[in-house]
């Protein structure tokens, strides 16, 4: 049986635990200066990151990815899936790290994190780069607006309503996490000779027991939300335009999120904001073309 032990992958950084919001949370850190905090995706763990690490260390930051609630070896509670919890626990992590703010890096799901927090807790982001997620609101006027778009990229999103549909996740050593990888990649990196090993780590890590389940809550709480007080309340705190200076990469063959759906992000950012296209690439510009991404980071960050 796969445990938490799997991702604590050996390489030029540190493992720790540091607790923050009421969990446990697992952190990869590398090199010392302003602080760098990557926030990975779905399917993903701290291990989509493992190539930015050392590069963005070697240019004299302090860089750490956590486990989000409930991935990798970070605690799993059955509860606090929601857009407010999440924030919390990237602030509470910030805090847990002894600073007072960092320059936040989001792919995916954790870009729509990294959203919120800069949202909720701006005095803790200094500065944010978002790849392959649009603003929340921006994703959610999407989903009405763009039957033919990003509705039909979201159906999967769809069936995770579905109770238990964690199971499939799992079902032959989590073969369905190699299928979105493989869909939501772009071409070029999906025929490489990375691509085995990185899809490999991915399914192990899904098997961890809970891991696919509190995956499967972030999504439904999303969807439910929109039907509820508490997700009116959510959008009505969003509409607030962000102070952080944003970064937001995004690549012409996204096909979980599309280009279209990500570029009306820009209304939400009242401070200096940058759209930047990645031609070629899909979901997962992180691994695809890390040194581009990289080179980006450091721009911003600096």
């Amino acid at each position: 049986m796969t445990d938490d032990a799997s991702v604590l992958i050996e390489g030029p950084w540190t493992h720790r635990f540091v607790g923050a919001n009421g969990s446990r949370f697992h952190v990869v850190e590398a090199g010392t200066g302003p602080l760098v905090l990557f926030l990975h995706g779905f399917p993903e763990f701290w291990w989509a990151w493992h190539r930015i690490l050392p590069m963005v260390a070697d240019a004299g930051f302090r860089a750490v990815a956590m486990d989000l609630r409930g991935y990798g070896a970070s605690d799993k509670p059955p509860r606090g899936y929601d857009g407010y919890t999440l924030a919390a626990d990237v602030a509470g992590t910030i805090r847990a790290l002894g600073e007072r703010s960092a320059v936040l890096v989001g792919a995916g799901a954790g870009g729509m994190i990294g959203w919120t927090t800069a949202s909720f807790h701006p005095q803790m982001v200094s500065r944010l780069v978002v790849m392959g997620a649009a603003h929340p609101l921006r994703l959610r006027a999407a989903l009405f607006s763009d039957p033919r778009g990003q509705v039909a990229a979201a159906t999967h999103t769809l069936k995770y309503q579905l109770p238990r549909y964690e199971h499939v996740l799992t079902r032959d050593n989590g073969a369905e996490v190699g299928n979105l990888l493989r869909r939501w990649g772009g071409r070029e990196w999906v025929n490489s000779a990375d691509f085995a090993d990185y899809e490999a780590r991915c399914r192990e890590a899904i098997t961890i027991p809970q891991a696919a389940f509190c995956a499967m809550e972030g999504y439904r709480w999303a969807f439910r939300a929109g039907l509820r007080l508490h997700g009116y309340r959510f959008v009505k705190l969003m509409q607030k335009p962000l102070v952080t200076p944003t970064l937001q990469l995004h690549g012409t063959q996204d096909q979980a999120i599309l280009p279209r759906t990500a570029q009306g992000s820009s209304r939400y950012v009242r401070s200096s904001y940058e759209w930047l296209p990645l031609r070629g690439v899909g979901h997962f510009p992180h691994q695809e073309v890390p040194e581009l991404v990289t080179s980006e980071i450091l721009r911003w960050a600096k």
